[in-house]
Order: C-alpha cells, then sequence, then structure tokens
C-alpha cells in the first residue's frame, strides 16, 4: 500500500468536502450494485483493504456480513471507525491467520497500492476455503492519467495506457487523484496478478455508462 502520509493529508477534506461531492456519483459508479452481484449476501466477517473513512461499510453490512477495514492512513481511520471496527495495517502485510475468512474485498483502492500483486497474495493467503474475493475498481481501460473524462459521452484516450506506472495527471481537479496520485497496470498486468496469486476468477461487472468506470471481479483461492 502507498504510503497513509499522502492520506492523511487530505482526510479531513475527503470527509467533509470529497465524500458529499462522491455520494451524488454513487448511482454512476453502481458500487452497490456491484457488490450485490458479486459478493452477495452471507454471514461472518468481511475484511475491507484499504477501507479509508469506510464509506462501504454500510453496503457489506446490508449484505449480512459483518465488515471490518484495514488500512495505513491513519487520518482516514479516524473517521471509518465510526463505521466500522479498523486495524491500522499494510495491506502487503496483513496481520490475520492463513485461510480464516470468509470474504475480503477491495473497493475503489487497487490505484492506490502499488504493490497490489503482494496485496492479492495476502488475500489469497487469509480466505478460509471456499471463501471469496472481490475487486471492484477504476476501468483501467477507460480511468488512468491517459484519459480524459470531462465529456462523459465521449472520453478522450489519449497515449500512455500500455504503461504501467505512477502519476498525479488527472482530467479533474476536484477528485482525489491530482492529490495523492494514482498506479495504472493495462488490463492484462492486473489480471495476470490475480493468477499469479493463485486466484481463480468466477465473474466479471462493470459499471457506469455510457464508457465504464468500474471494472470488478469475484474470485476464489485456486486448490
Amino acid at each position: 500500500m502507498r504510503d497513509g502520509a499522502a492520506y492523511d493529508e487530505i482526510a479531513d477534506w475527503y470527509e467533509a468536502e470529497f465524500l458529499p461531492q462522491r455520494a451524488l456519483a454513487e448511482d454512476e459508479l453502481e458500487v452497490a450494485r456491484t457488490l450485490r452481484l458479486l459478493l452477495g449476501p452471507g454471514d461472518g466477517p468481511c475484511l475491507e483493504i484499504g477501507c479509508g473513512t469506510g464509506v462501504y461499510a454500510e453496503q457489506v453490512r446490508a449484505l449480512g456480513r459483518s465488515p471490518i477495514g484495514v488500512d495505513l492512513s491513519a487520518g482516514m481511520l479516524r473517521y471509518a471507525r465510526d463505521r466500522l471496527p479498523t486495524v491500522w495495517a499494510d495491506a502487503g502485510r496483513l496481520p490475520v491467520s492463513d485461510g480464516t475468512l470468509p470474504a475480503v474485498v477491495a473497493v475503489m483502492v487497487h490505484t492506490d497500492m502499488p504493490g497490489y500483486a503482494a496485496v492479492l497474495r495476502e488475500a489469497a493467503r487469509v480466505l478460509a476455503p471456499g471463501g471469496v474475493f472481490v475487486h471492484v475498481g477504476v476501468h483501467p481501460c477507460f480511468c488512468g492519467g491517459f484519459a480524459d473524462r470531462t465529456d462523459r459521452n465521449a472520453v478522450l484516450i489519449r497515449p500512455g495506457y500500455r504503461d504501467s506506472n505512477w502519476t498525479k495527471e488527472s482530467w479533474t481537479d476536484r477528485g482525489i487523484r491530482d492529490k495523492v496520485g494514482a498506479t495504472h497496470w493495462p488490463l492484462s498486468e492486473l489480471l495476470q496478478m490475480f493468477l499469479d496469486a493463485g486466484l481463480t476468477f468466477e465473474r466479471f461487472a462493470e459499471g457506469g455508462s455510457p464508457t465504464p468506470i468500474v471494472l470488478a471481479a469475484r474470485a476464489r483461492r485456486s486448490g
């Protein structure tokens, strides 16, 4: 996970200004629909990797599961603690025993984690037999420093999609990426990380229109 200091610096802005603005766009992202489709109803703990301020806890709880959050930003966790139980930890070294969790999710955070391959290995490690991992993230084909989404009906894709990199370049100055940056992987690299971590895909979903904003996947530990 990227150093939590960058998110510590924007935590108050994120809670007071960005979240109210983001709430208006949640239907556009279709995160709630995607979690219902891919995570689905269940019980027991569900670990949210990179929980931030815990804004998705209610959506996990609505499925009958008990959300627990882990994040590296103490500033973000100050707000998250009012929404779900939390642990301050690096997602690449989860303080969780092997094979113990029925569900793990990572929601709109993989671009914050340059070591996402290690995070996926950790997710696979802590999953119980039959457990499910759900990834919900920005769509690598249509979101990134190379994509200008000023006109949602005509997304402009510049050269750069094929480059794996970190950047603060963003089409808007009202979001997060121009403040803390983002890591991008082409679709093929991102999907390969799951396979290398020992995760087997079961289902995919996309969210947002007319051009997808979100790409999501459900996977289980192989073997």
